[in-house]
């Protein structure tokens, strides 16, 4: 039969469910997203040393208190600059990538001189820009949005793109504001027009005998950039103020691509990138990454969701399980073991080249899954636990007194040993007069019915005093108090517990009397003294229990005492004194296995 409970009760089954969960909640729903993005800007992006191919000259504060503000300058300025860039020959740049844009025509002279500028060096790069946004395409009978449509373009004055390489300066942030991919190209009518950074390093490759290689780039050509240096790395302190006034040696230009355009925050060209998410880098310098990242061919493939989910769910469903059937701490070594290891091959999988790329994995969704597994197991530990010493003790207080259990719970695995120690406890036993009898005499449902009513009362009567039951032998019982935990009176609720079987015992009596016709008379017998008590047996079998001649001397006590009697030992009487009656029987009670002149007394009452 198909039982439901014991289905969602397999660990299997249970690691499934929740590794799946596991995988909706973080690969589908994207609940780590954000977070996500932050381990990975922090654990793939860091600064590495330049070679100094690259020379940034920003149009700084300085630049801008010397010539006037930026939005005054006439292109002649930049013509100027380009004029003392190509003053000699012999120390001529690679190529000149100018990060702004000269659409339209302004004053002919000046327009006329940047061209002309920029014709004599033949190297140069200027800017164009595209406006993209969402436009309505209508295809034949289909009609949809496109949202990456380019709606506009800005491209260079006739004159000056007739003498110049062009290439976008188009920048897009991802969801959360940070700038970790270029855009390598831009579809504008029918003509690709390529980014100025893959412009600039292909310049500087022909140039230079270098070989660039086309980035791994979408099919709306946005590919991964990995930075090379912080805000500011690429900036060695050249103004645009010291080219124009001829205070950089051209020497330390020549053969190296070099960027002009905005550095300072006036200029509002600035973005936040994944190597310094805290401060801005100057849109100059994040060209200078892009061209550093090209031209050491330094690309990276983002690795589809997919296959990353599929590693998640068998991740997490392996260790979930293992989980399940170790102890808390191999599931924690395992845990931190896997983070780890995780760790290690994203890292790895980023900077090894494996088809001609590194690759970007989700840095957070594997560790986070563990992490999330992890914790429910303990979770699932606890609840187990606590479950099973409930249920432990539930089961365990049918057959012992609820102080062992809550003792051997309280002290662990290590009170189910075998072994015991020597105390001083109380013992007596109870049996029935006439039980052999009554059995051979009445069905065995009778018995059963007697016994049973006869038990439940002696137990309750021990229980109520705070004892230790030990067990039933047959119609006759065994208990004990001053063990496992001590009691301070455990002498006078032996000799209570006793009185009350008497008179529990005449209560029955009168009851089965009156349902099946049978009477009930039992015999008590009490001793005190030292006794061995703990785990007795075997190591599979074994039992909580009190030995000794004290627990000998009680049950011979019991097997003398009469129907309706409690006999002690003078050791029981002197623990009490005046707070009981008894009648000393002397040594006429012959006690097996005991010397002559052992003395029995009877007890008659207790004091109060």
């Amino acid at each position: 039969m198909f039982k439901p409970g014991k289905l969602f009760s397999n660990p299997i089954v249970i690691s499934l469910a929740a590794s799946l969960l596991v995988t909706l909640i973080i690969a589908a729903a994207g609940v780590l997203d954000t977070a996500d993005l932050w381990a990975e800007d922090t654990w793939y992006q860091s600064p590495r040393a330049l070679d100094g191919e690259i020379i940034v000259i920003g149009i700084d504060e300085k630049s801008i208190e010397e010539i006037g503000p930026y939005n005054t300058w006439g292109r002649d300025v930049m013509a100027r600059a380009l004029e003392k860039l190509g003053e000699d020959p012999e120390n001529l740049p690679a190529v000149i990538a100018i990060d702004t844009i000269y659409s339209g025509t302004s004053d002919p002279e000046a327009d006329r001189r940047l061209s002309d500028a920029a014709e004599k060096l033949g190297n140069v790069v200027v800017g164009n820009f595209a406006t993209i946004g969402t436009q309505v395409v209508t295809d034949g009978d289909r009609v949809y949005f496109d949202r990456n449509a380019v709606l506009g373009f800005d491209e260079p004055y006739d004159e000056l793109k007739a003498v110049t390489n062009q290439g976008h300066i188009n920048a897009m942030y991802d969801s959360d504001g940070i700038l970790r991919h270029s855009i390598l190209f831009i579809d504008n009518g029918g003509e690709r027009v390529y980014s100025m950074a893959y412009t600039t390093a292909v310049i500087y490759g022909e140039k230079t005998g270098r070989q660039i290689d086309m980035p791994p780039a979408s099919s709306l050509g946005r590919f991964y950039v990995s930075y090379s240096a912080l805000p500011g790395g690429f900036y060695d302190g050249y103004s645009f103020a010291d080219l124009l006034s001829g205070n950089i040696p051209a020497e330390e230009l020549a053969g190296k691509a070099v960027f002009i355009g905005p550095y300072t925050i006036g200029l509002q060209d600035s973005y936040f990138t994944p190597i310094q998410r805290a401060a801005q880098m100057y849109g100059v310098e994040y060209q200078a990454n892009v061209v550093q990242a090209i031209l050491d061919s330094d690309y990276k493939t983002e690795v589809s969701k997919l296959p990353q989910a599929i590693a998640l769910f068998v991740v997490c469903f392996i260790l979930f399980l293992i989980f399940q059937k170790t102890d808390i701490k191999i599931s924690t070594i395992l845990a931190v073991s896997a983070v780890i290891i995780v760790s290690v091959i994203n890292y790895a999988a980023y900077n090894v080249k494996i088809g001609g790329a590194g690759h970007v994995l989700h840095p957070l969704w594997i560790p986070a899954g563990v992490l999330i597994l992890y914790i429910a197991s303990i979770v699932i530990h606890y609840v187990k636990t606590a479950l099973e010493r409930q249920r432990v003790t539930r089961t365990f207080e049918r057959y012992v007194a609820p102080e062992i259990v809550r003792e051997i719970l309280k002290e662990g695995t290590e009170s189910l040993s075998l072994g015991g120690r020597t105390c001083d406890i109380a013992v007596l036993f109870v049996d029935v007069r006439g039980f052999t009898t009554m059995s051979e005499r009445l069905t065995p449902e009778k018995v059963v019915f007697i016994l049973n009513k006869y038990l439940t009362m002696a137990s309750s009567c021990v229980e109520a005093t705070g004892g230790t039951l030990d067990k039933f032998v047959g119609d006759a019982m065994m208990a004990f108090w001053g063990a496992p935990l001590p009691q301070e009176d455990a002498v006078m609720n032996a000799v209570r517990t006793a009185s009350m079987i008497v008179e529990g015992a005449a209560r029955v009596s009168e009851e089965l009397k009156a349902e099946i016709g049978e009477e009930l008379r039992v015999g008590v017998g009490v001793n005190y003294g030292p006794a061995v008590v703990g785990n007795m047996g075997a190591e599979k079998h074994m039992d909580y229990t009190a030995i000794g001649d004290t627990v000998n001397t009680a049950a011979r006590l019991e097997a003398n005492a009469p129907g309706g009697k409690v006999y002690i030992s003078r050791s029981v009487a002197d623990a009490l004194g005046d707070r009981i009656t008894c009648t000393s029987l002397g040594d006429t009670i012959k006690l097996k296995g005991k010397a002559e002149g052992f003395e029995v007394l009877e007890l008659v009452s207790i004091v109060g």
